[in-house]
């Protein structure tokens, strides 16, 4: 401190602190005592039982008192003259200004002989040369006989320290440890702080959030390892920083999700000037360890108003916006519905997960109809929901959820389990082993993340029935999509005689290589093809050519969606083999199920 700083704080301090009522040794030196400042007698009034009471204090504290219409202090411990000075230091051209929620202690000290409150304890923070300064202050009335209170007890606890360690801690759980960008936490609270500070007085400048995430992270992680994937997040914001603006933020708010917040005054056109400077951020490969990896991303911005919505709201839907654009494969804006769908299948997701733990989906079963004799070859299993909320849902509806959730699991395990059970429940009821099958649909979903084979076995073994009377339905893409990993499979569920039908052919992308080099024992024709058939001859012809190819590889056909007499007559003349429709039976619980097995047990005409 300089010498005319130090004159400075000391003239203040005595300002204060008049030396004419000021008893304590390690105060300027005080003056004669004028009977102003509490006379003789034994209790506070006696200064040295006030100084010795005040010294044994560890922090600092001060008797005050009124005169007149100014704050005076009677007596105070060394801490309490060395908090005063810092305080009054504070004030200094060269030093920060106080900034205390307490608005200084003179103010609360004054306010509170002039109301008579019985206490005040505030905050107070100010900026000496040392940093902020953090105290937590009390004032006390002191009692003296029957005598109205004179007097006060000022107190202040030094709570620098902690104060520090939980700005210290804040700030730990404001970013994010790997890149020292803001977390999701940091970045909305940053941009609150922004939006609200940074408001333009005249205008309604426009701001936007953009997301990105990248496309097959995960790989990274598998092929490489965990500290490749750290590696390459690090990469990725050090570069997506080094395209953006001044005053642009940054942030990583999941795994390997990013946002950046803009002002955008020219509103989307600008919003798409930043996008591609973050694509082409990323059109130099990254290098990790000897390998060079391709970076994509899928971006999604939303747009609002600086005095519309909140930020934790517009990081969602631009967050909807990037779920979009992974599909896509272009920037996404964000829209109303986007974010109402995103809620609606939120709580699709809820739903299903509660209704699956409480058992509350149900399984109907379409017969399967031996197109040649009319006789009952089986049935397919197919999941229904009635939620006592939502009502009844398709499994359009639910069956995507529940495969992006990873609900898929335990319903396709479930589904399975129920179907082998309805089986061994009808062969009980009927004395003997019935003559039909099952058919089950696994999930592509499914397939990845489960044990299927295992998952399979378990519920023969458990309910006691054979695997040559379960089917498990397939779709084409899932087939193709990796044809080492399916032949396993596939071989497996062969092993059990588990029969294996290929779903909705005709719309994938199967080649004759593929049928051919895997288990597959039946196709099952889409019902696009056979809807409308007759009299349409290119979708007779498609028909044809399916049951010919299924033929020529061994391979027996089913053709769904059949719902006149005409269309199952054309289809049994053109050799298919099961067909399945209203024609025959809309989807039946497992009672009428089986009735209608015991009404068409022997063979009938069509």
């Amino acid at each position: 401190m300089t010498a005319r700083a130090k004159r400075d704080a000391t003239d203040q301090t005595t300002a204060i602190m008049p030396q004419s009522t000021i008893c304590h040794a390690s105060f300027p030196a005080p003056a004669p005592d004028n009977g102003e400042g509490g006379g003789g007698g034994d209790g506070w009034g006696s200064a040295g039982a006030c100084s010795a009471f005040l010294k044994a204090l560890p922090y600092p504290a001060a008797v005050l008192s009124l005169a007149g219409t100014g704050l005076r202090v009677l007596e105070g411990n060394e801490e309490f003259a060395s908090f005063v000075e810092d305080h009054a230091a504070s004030a200094l051209p060269d030093v920060p200004c106080e900034r205390g929620r307490g608005h200084g202690w003179r103010d609360r000290a004054q306010a509170m002989f002039e109301s008579r409150r019985p206490s005040d304890r505030f905050e107070l923070e100010f900026q000496d040369r040392l940093g902020l300064r953090a105290y937590s202050c009390s004032l006390t009335w002191v009692e003296e006989g029957t005598q109205p209170a004179a007097m006060m007890l000022f107190t202040a606890t030094d709570r620098t320290s902690e104060r520090k360690a939980e700005s210290t801690l804040r700030k730990e759980l404001m970013t994010d440890s790997l890149t020292s960008l803001p977390n999701r936490i940091g970045f909305v609270e940053q941009i609150e702080d922004l939006v609200e500070n940074g408001r333009p007085a005249t205008s309604k400048a426009t701001h936007a959030i953009i997301g990105f995430d990248l496309i097959r992270f995960s790989r990274i992680n598998e092929s490489l390892g965990a500290m490749a994937g750290d590696e390459l997040i690090i990469t990725v914001a050090r570069r997506v920083k080094s395209v953006l603006r001044a005053g642009d933020v940054l942030a990583r708010i999941g795994g390997n999700e990013f946002a950046i917040f803009a002002h955008v005054g020219h509103g989307l056109s600008e919003v798409l000037q930043i996008a591609e400077r973050v694509r082409k951020a990323f059109e130099t490969p990254v290098r990790l360890s000897t390998y060079l990896i391709n970076v994509e991303v899928a971006l999604g911005c939303a747009l609002a108003q600086e005095d519309s919505d909140d930020i934790e709201k517009l990081l969602r839907q631009a967050q909807a916006a990037v779920k979009r654009a992974k599909k896509s494969g272009a920037l996404e804006v964000y829209r109303a519905n986007v974010l109402r769908e995103a809620l609606k299948r939120f709580t699709l997701e809820n739903r299903l997960r509660e209704a699956i733990d409480n058992g509350e989906l149900t399984m109907v079963f379409q017969p399967l109809i031996n197109l040649q004799t009319g006789a009952v070859k089986g049935f397919e299993a197919l999941a229904r929901w009635e939620d006592s909320v939502l009502g009844p849902v398709s499994p359009i509806d639910f069956i995507p959820v529940a495969e992006e959730s990873g609900l898929i699991v335990p319903l396709g395990r479930w589904a399975l389990c129920e179907c082998v059970q309805t089986l061994a429940d009808w062969d009980r009821r009927f004395g003997e082993t019935l003559p039909i099958t099952m058919n089950v649909n696994l999930s592509p979903v499914q397939m990845v993340r489960d044990n299927v084979p295992r998952a399979v076995e378990e519920a023969l073994r458990y309910a006691g029935v054979d695997g040559n009377r379960l089917i498990i339905e397939l779709t084409e893409s899932a087939l193709i999509a990796d044809p080492d990993k399916t032949r396993q499979l596939l071989g497996a569920l062969q092993a059990m005689d588990v029969t294996v039908a290929m779903d909705d052919f005709g719309t994938g992308f199967s080649n004759l290589a593929s049928l051919q080099s895997l288990p597959i024992d039946l196709l099952k024709i889409d019902r696009s093809f056979v809807t409308d058939m007759i009299g349409d001859a290119d979708k007779i012809a498609i028909v044809r050519a399916i049951v010919s190819l299924a033929g020529a590889l061994g391979m027996e056909t089913t053709a769904e969606g059949i719902e006149t007499p005409d269309m199952a007559d054309a289809l049994r003349k053109l050799g298919c083999h099961y067909g399945q429709g209203y024609h025959f039976a809309r989807p039946l619980p497992p009672q009428e199920a089986y009735s209608y097995w015991l009404e068409r047990s022997v063979d009938s005409t069509i």
